[in-house]
Parts: C-alpha cells; sequence; structure tokens
C-alpha cells in the first residue's frame, strides 16, 4: 500500500518531500503503529538539528553571491587562458570552468542552471550544436556535488556520523578522475564532430584575464584551507567563503551593491528551506522503514545475492542507479544510507567513507537521467531543447561516469588515499 502511495504521489507530480512524507504517514495508518504520529513532527525536527546541516544555505548563499559579483564570467575567461586555443576549445572552457565553479558552489542543480545560460548560446554561436553544448554543460555540472565543497557530502557525513572534512577530502581524487575522463571524451568527440578551435587570447589578454579572476580563486581557497588546515569546520569555511565572495563583489568586481543583499538572501533562504524540507522529509521517511523492517529485510535479501564486498558495491549501484531515475539525490541518500550503510560496514567491511563516495556519485548520476533527472530537465528547460535530445547526446559522458563509478568501487585507495 505505501510502495503504490509512493509512486503514485510521484506520478501525478507532487512534490518529492511531499511524497515522502505522505509515505510516511500512509505507513505508519496501515501498520497499526499510530502511535509514532505522535513523534512525526518531532522527528523532522531532530533531523535537523545538525550543526553540519548550516553548511548548506552558506553554500546556497555563496552561489547567490557569485552571480551578483559576477565571478562567474570570470572564471570562464580564466579558463580561456589554459585551453580557450584548443580544438573544442569552448568545450574545454566549459568543463574547465564547472571545476573551478564546483570548489565553491558545490550544488549540481544550482551550477546546471546558472553555467547552462551562460555557456550554451556561447557555443551555439561558436558553431557547437545545442544539445552537445547543453550535454556537456550538464556534465560538467555533475562535478559540482563532487568536488568540495560539497552539499551531498556534508548530509552524508551527517548521516553517518563521521568527520565532514574526511567526506570532503575523500571527494577530490573521485572528482579530478571524473574530470579528466571528460576531458578525454571532449578530445575525441571535438575531433569526431570537427569542432572549431577555439579563440587564442593574447598576451595582454591573458594577463588581464589572470588579474580579473586570480582573486575570486580565493574563495575556494579559504574554505579548502580552513576545512584541511584545521582551523575550523566546513560550516565555519563555507561562512568565509560567503564573506569573501560579498567582499570581492562589493570592493573588487563592484558589481553589488548593498541593496542587492536583500533579495540575494531572500532566495538563499527560499532555496535553502527546499533543500532542508527534503532533508527532514527524507529522514522521517527512513525513521517509519525502520520500524517497518525494511532496513533488515533488504539486508537479508543482498547478503543472499553478493557474496563479496566487490558483488555488493556493484549490486549497490545498480539498484541506486534504477532509484536515482526517479528521486532526487539528497532524499534517496537519506532514504538508502540507514538501510545500506550498516550492511555495508558490518557485514562486508566496507570503509563507510568509501561506500560514501561511491553512494553519493550514483545517486548524482540520477540527476542526469530519465525519466526524472531533475538536472537533466533544468539544463534542457533553459537551453529550450527537448531533455531525450540532450540525453542522448550525453550518452558517451553517461558512459565514462560509469566507468568512473566502477573503478571507485573496486579501487577504495581512491578514494581514501588523501586521509
Amino acid at each position: 500500500m505505501t510502495a503504490f502511495a509512493f509512486f503514485l504521489c510521484l506520478a501525478i507530480g507532487l512534490p518529492i518531500g511531499i511524497v515522502l512524507c505522505l509515505a510516511a504517514y500512509i505507513f505508519i495508518l496501515t501498520s497499526g503503529n499510530t502511535v509514532l504520529l505522535d513523534s512525526f513532527g518531532l522527528q523532522m525536527f531532530s533531523v535537523l538539528n545538525n550543526f553540519g546541516l548550516l553548511a548548506i544555505p552558506l553554500f546556497i548563499l555563496i552561489g547567490e553571491l557569485m552571480n551578483g559579483a559576477g565571478i562567474t564570467q570570470r572564471l570562464i575567461r580564466l579558463a580561456a587562458v589554459f585551453v580557450g586555443s584548443l580544438k573544442g576549445g569552448l568545450a574545454y572552457i566549459n568543463l574547465l570552468a564547472n571545476m573551478m565553479i564546483a570548489s565553491i558552489l558545490g550544488s549540481a542543480t544550482a551550477q546546471i542552471a546558472m553555467m547552462t545560460q551562460v555557456m550554451v548560446p556561447e557555443m551555439e554561436e561558436e558553431g557547437y550544436d545545442r544539445d552537445f553544448s547543453t550535454a556537456i554543460t550538464a556534465f560538467g555540472g555533475l562535478l559540482g556535488p563532487i568536488i568540495p565543497p560539497s552539499i551531498v557530502f556534508v548530509i552524508y557525513a551527517v548521516l553517518a556520523q563521521l568527520a565532514v572534512r574526511d567526506m570532503l577530502l575523500a571527494g577530490i581524487l573521485p572528482g579530478l578522475l571524473l574530470a579528466s575522463l571528460f576531458i578525454g571524451t571532449i578530445a575525441i568527440l571535438g575531433y569526431w564532430r570537427n569542432y572549431p578551435r577555439g579563440t587564442s587570447l593574447s598576451w595582454p589578454e591573458r594577463f588581464k584575464a589572470l588579474y580579473q579572476a586570480l582573486p575570486m580563486l580565493c574563495i575556494p581557497a579559504v574554505i579548502i584551507g580552513t576545512i584541511l588546515g584545521g582551523f575550523g569546520s566546513p560550516t565555519e569555511a563555507a561562512a568565509l567563503g560567503a564573506l569573501c565572495a560579498a567582499m570581492l563583489g562589493l570592493f573588487f568586481t563592484k558589481t553589488l551593491k548593498f541593496s542587492d543583499f536583500g533579495p540575494i538572501l531572500l532566495r538563499t533562504g527560499i532555496n535553502s528551506a527546499l533543500v532542508l524540507f527534503l532533508v527532514a522529509s527524507a529522514g522521517v521517511f527512513s525513521w517509519v522503514l525502520v520500524f517497518g523492517q525494511i532496513p533488515q529485510t533488504v539486508a537479508v535479501w543482498i547478503q543472499s545475492v553478493a557474496t563479496t564486498p566487490a558483488t555488493f558495491m556493484l549490486l549497490v549501484m545498480v539498484i541506486l542507479l534504477m532509484l536515482g531515475t526517479i528521486i532526487d539525490g539528497i532524499p534517496g541518500l537519506i532514504m538508502v544510507v540507514p538501510i545500506l550503510l550498516p550492511i555495508a560496514t558490518e557485514t562486508y567491511g566496507i570503509d563507510p567513507i568509501h561506500f560514501g563516495i561511491v553512494v553519493s556519485i550514483t545517486l548524482i548520476l540520477g540527476l542526469l537521467s530519465p525519466p526524472v533527472g531533475i538536472g537533466l530537465y533544468i539544463a534542457a528547460n533553459v537551453a529550450k531543447i527537448s531533455p531525450l535530445a540532450v540525453f542522448k547526446t550525453a550518452l558517451p559522458f553517461f558512459a565514462v561516469t560509469l566507468i568512473a563509478l566502477i573503478i571507485l568501487a573496486l579501487a577504495p585507495q581512491i578514494s581514501l588515499v588523501l586521509l
């Protein structure tokens, strides 16, 4: 009954947060444990009562300040200094700019929306197909939740009761691996489709681009330096990053005014509320599943199918890829971690940080997978193109992401070597 209600609500287009709450409510009623209703609201609050989650609105605030300060355009110009003259140069610029912005923003959906609006018209003007331009922008946005800072990694660390710093550190090499595979894919497609070379900047233009953009890199330097140096928590690092972005916008680029802070804070509050409501609703859904013995049932089934840690990881990837096609990454993460993490660590002896990297990236890939694929729809909507056309063109990037996931699943040292 609960499963039917869950998929019915999804099919009629209800927001996923409301779907999770309704499914939890129906589960309580049909199971007869109506006493759980007395703690329903309290459980939602307790999920959010965690200092680590304060990093989420601060990272969202950094993204809003970046837009207001004109930082994005300067980072794109900086990327052109290094790769602009290569064949398919704008595609490389797109990816490199996505990597730099990912080190600041940490949110795939925000990054995809922002970069699609900026890069797709520019790439199309230079002779690139609109579907390819949208595809590379969308999959470049996939780096947002992988390269630190990462909202998804923060939430996983809170759920698994791990140090957020360790999760963010563990994401660095997987993010670089994925970026390297994307670069190789662009190189092959660039020659196959005969995309144009980018415009080579003169030395004065390069120095100007460096002068205008290098101060912007103090934002990721402050965030990552604070975390790695042990000077503060990721939440405190995000607060410092937001302060840096505000100072740059006010006094360096001078495109940010004090009158802009009201709308910026309002948008930050609205977007943060949406994310945190998802966290709360998915948390209460996971809570009622525990009372229904769902984790134990799943554990018994998985142990009957997967006999080794490697087969368990590959099975989890298949399950999460299917789940990720119908549900967003954050609620999906909160739903599956309480079920799968104890099995991974206690039965198969898998490191919880390594497990978190693989689970998080697999669910993030669902952002760009039909039929739901919210990131896919955001990119397609901004670019005014069919989501299916974008996905077909993006299949090579989808394939190399799967290759990266298999490598990460079978080689835990890639995630753990920096710890």
